[in-house]
């Protein structure tokens, strides 16, 4: 296994409790949805360039307005990858494989209006990543990469576990980079695809964490394929907390807080738990940008640093 065996158990037992609390509740879960598409549209757009707010998002989403002074691409840029988020959720009802023209149907839908030539198509000519050493497949080779991405991903020959599987996805999608426009949109919902098709929610990697999500895929380019697994199980394990503490009962110990109303009454300031979130240590998830944990995580998080003394 590739991913931190201690990160990956913490998933396991969430996924557990997750589970336990089926039938889930369809408001808070609608809300839930809500919630994670705006907040996965703004930040996947943004990570290309678009230069929406958060708030603009929301409202080209909810309100169909239009944001003055941002361009038609932009808007699209939007609408897209709602639609393209919309055909994952009907996709999975089906439960099918995913073929290479699934993969090509995202792209299609991630261009639709912004570029309709290339939508759907692969490159006709040598790209590159911006920043990266790497040298992405040719284009004479796309096709029979990606019909292999697509054999991998449904056959699994070297048995990754779900999280795995959608890290390796995502990574071969860019290593490729079949598309002219649209890799790393279309590599982030090929991501989710997976891991929703394995029942597990959604997740958002986000703008403020740019420079680290590349760092780890270009690590994963030149063999380090375990930091970027972490990275997305990372996010995986904060999608599950989100979705747990949502559905489940609150109380004075599991509920979600910000990392400053935690550090209060502690030996911690709100910078060190900050760091520790950042690193993995302490399980926690973002909302509306800010970190958020709980007194039971903290607890548990002393507990380990007690043992290891």
């Amino acid at each position: 296994m590739t991913i931190s065996q201690k990160l990956y158990r913490r998933i396991l037992e969430r996924k557990k409790v997750l589970g336990s609390l089926r039938p889930l509740d369809k408001l808070h879960i609608q809300k839930l949805k809500e919630e994670f598409l705006v907040e996965y549209v703004y930040n996947s757009t943004s990570i290309e360039g678009n230069t929406l707010s958060l708030n603009e998002t929301r409202l080209v989403l909810n309100e169909g307005i239009t944001i003055g002074g941002k361009s038609l691409r932009e808007h699209l840029d939007i609408t897209n990858q709602k639609e393209a988020i919309e055909w994952i959720e009907n996709f999975i009802k089906g439960k099918k494989e995913i073929k290479e023209s699934d993969i090509l149907m995202l792209h299609q839908i991630t261009l639709k209006g912004i570029s309709n030539y290339w939508a759907g198509r692969y490159k006709t000519s040598q790209n590159r990543i911006v920043g990266s050493k790497l040298k992405t497949t040719p284009p004479y080779r796309v096709g029979s990469e990606m019909g292999n991405l697509a054999y991998e991903i449904n056959k699994n020959p070297k048995n990754y576990e779900a999280i795995e599987l959608a890290a390796f996805a995502h990574h071969e999608l860019v290593r490729i980079h079949p598309f002219v426009d649209g890799n790393g949109r279309v590599a982030r919902l090929l991501c989710n695809l997976i891991l929703m098709m394995k029942g597990y929610p959604p997740i958002t990697i986000r703008k403020v964490d740019r420079k680290k999500y590349f760092d780890c895929l270009e690590k994963a380019h030149f063999g380090n394929f375990r930091a970027f697994a972490d990275f997305i199980a990372l996010r995986v394990e904060e999608s599950l907390i989100r979705y747990i503490n949502a559905l489940i009962k609150t109380t004075k110990k599991n509920e979600l807080l910000p990392l400053l109303d935690i550090s209060k009454g502690t030996p911690y300031s709100q910078e060190y738990l900050s760091l520790l979130a950042r690193r993995g240590l302490l399980p926690a998830t973002k909302i509306r940008g800010v970190w958020h944990s709980s007194i039971d995580e903290l607890e548990k998080y002393e507990q380990i640093i007690k043992k290891k003394r």
